[in-house]
């Protein structure tokens, strides 16, 4: 409480107010991905990894449809209202109808060419039926991301913060209340039980996002409420006059926004659709194909992005304070954010690196009873350090204004990835994509990296960053190794807590080793 009172007694009113919102979202964030970690395990366990696959086939379309009719006008949205709280309702409400209507065309465009777009689009007609879901799921979206963009805009956080949280927690009761009445009733159960918990899901956080809107409106900075009036206190004549005057200004700052977006979601999308289809021509059937692609994208690759939590939240965190130093024209403050942010990254990229190759096969056996999870997992692992810098320096470039750079480079790593899955899944099967994957996101980090240099001078070094860390890891693995070798008091428990309890050994011999090194070093430095 009295660090709380000291923070607001330095920063200023709207300082504060990106403060304590950025945290309130750095929570919930954590919260929904703890949760949706564990959801991943129990559908893992229902519908199986095919059903896994089938389910991750059918969500690039929901994000193309997202891109088009909601994503790029909640951003829009949320900065047209910043600049201009007065407006704010009738930006809102402008923004609201153009995405409304969208997301109702787009919604019936997939219902009546579900079929096509199932057999001739995703190449899996099984899709079809599931289409009908993300169809309805989409107004639904539509609806709550403009109200986020809204609250976003008023410097009001806790209502999106809160939705990501209620949206989870519904999706995942749902599903789990109809999955028992199913197994009670002897029904099977499919991947149609996860789309429905998914739109289930989405309906919650708008009817959540609706009724605060209605009943707890955001307030402006003085404590008034806002009206739909323009900035000379008039009431507009018409909701007509007021969507002429608020459409061409908000559309101008959300359509390259959706240009950008809907590009990647299209390279995105290509590659989850075209990965079955090159493990078809390496010779798997449709169903093994499906089954490794859940594997891949429904087991393995949440343990790999599970710790990129923190490192969303700190990008979330680093976007404001780069452009903040930026508009003050402090580049050495710049300069420190960056190596902070690429020492951290390095280290927990480092410790993750030994967490997964060592406990991947057990995590992947104890958690999803699939060995093809663990090989994954185990792989995978070295994605970890460019998967953080990638997070963290785009975040920075983004700060910086160099929205272009980032686009730029992220489709390059895409055409990249889609090289390894037309080219080098046919001849290698799943392995040559993990490769692609380590390709990609390592030349992503390095172009992220190269951008910021050009950008500002920032302190680099690589004995420091990599090295001593890589050398410390390999002393903990033997730490860790002497002392299990010796006594393993945690032999008898389960497999999956007796892992978490060697995971736990394992991070705390790194982490003091690094504590003791700075330690050292500091000493050394001080003589």
């Amino acid at each position: 409480m009295k660090d709380s009172l000291k923070i607001s007694q330095k920063l200023s009113p709207r300082k504060y107010a990106l403060f304590t919102g950025t945290l309130l979202l750095t929570s919930t964030g954590l919260i929904t991905r703890v949760l949706g970690f564990f959801y991943r395990i129990f559908l893992s366990r229902t519908i199986g990894a095919e059903g896994l696959g089938l389910y991750n086939m059918v969500h690039p379309v929901f994000g193309i449809c997202f891109a088009l009719c909601a994503g790029s006008i909640q951003t829009a949205i949320s900065q047209s209202v910043a600049a201009n709280v007065r407006k704010g309702r009738s930006i809102f409400r402008t923004g609201l109808v153009i995405s409304m209507s969208t997301s109702f065309v787009l919604a019936w465009l997939i219902i009546r060419f579900q079929d096509f777009l199932a057999g001739s689009i995703l190449m899996e007609p099984r899709c079809a039926p599931l289409l009908t879901y993300i169809a309805v799921s989409v107004p639904c979206a539509a609806i709550h991301a403009c109200i986020n963009g809204y609250y976003y805009g008023m410097q009001r956080t806790r209502v999106p913060a809160f939705a990501q949280v209620i949206e989870q927690s519904v999706r995942i009761g749902a599903v789990f209340l109809i999955a028992d009445i199913m197994l009670e009733a002897g029904i099977e159960i499919t991947v149609q039980l996860a789309v429905a918990g998914h739109l289930i899901g989405e309906i919650a956080s708008t009817l959540y996002t609706v009724a605060a809107c209605q009943f707890f409106p955001p307030k402006l900075p003085d404590g008034t409420y806002a009206k739909n009036t323009d900035s000379d206190g008039r009431r507009f004549s018409a909701a007509a006059d007021s969507f002429r005057r608020t459409a061409p200004a908000l559309m101008t700052l959300a359509l390259p926004l959706m240009g950008n977006r809907l590009i990647l979601n299209i390279l995105s999308s290509a590659e989850a659709i075209w990965i079955p289809g090159s493990l078809n021509r390496f010779g798997l059937s449709s169903s093994e194909a499906f089954s490794i692609y859940g594997v891949l994208t429904g087991m393995a690759l949440p343990f790999i992005l599970f710790p990129s939590t923190i490192f969303n939240s700190l990008a979330v965190l680093l976007l404001p304070t780069v452009a903040e130093a930026q508009s003050e024209g402090n580049e050495r403050r710049i300069a420190g954010t960056i190596s902070m942010s690429l020492r951290y990254c390095l280290y927990v990229g480092i410790l993750c690196i030994g967490i997964f190759t060592l406990f991947g096969n057990d995590l992947g056996v104890s958690v999803f009873k699939d060995e093809n999870a663990g090989s994954f997992i185990m792989t995978l692992a070295w994605l970890c350090p460019f998967l953080y810098l990638v997070t963290t320096m785009g975040s920075i470039l983004n700060g910086l204004g160099k929205t272009s750079t980032t686009f730029i480079q992220n489709v390059t790593a895409l055409f990249v990835r889609l090289a390894f899955v037309l080219f080098g899944i046919p001849k290698f099967g799943i392995m040559a994509y993990l490769i692609g994957m380590l390709a990609s996101e390592l030349l992503l980090a390095l172009m992220h990296i190269f951008s910021l240099k050009k950008q500002v001078s920032f302190s680099w070094n690589a004995w420091d960053m990599i090295v001593k860390p890589a050398l410390l890891m390999v002393m903990a693995i033997g730490i860790y190794y002497a002392a299990s070798s010796v006594c393993d008091p945690f032999a008898a428990l389960p497999l999956f807590i007796k892992t978490g309890f060697h995971i736990l050994i394992l991070s705390l011999c790194y982490l003091l080793l690094l504590a003791g090194a700075h330690f050292f070093k500091r000493e050394i430095q001080a003589e």
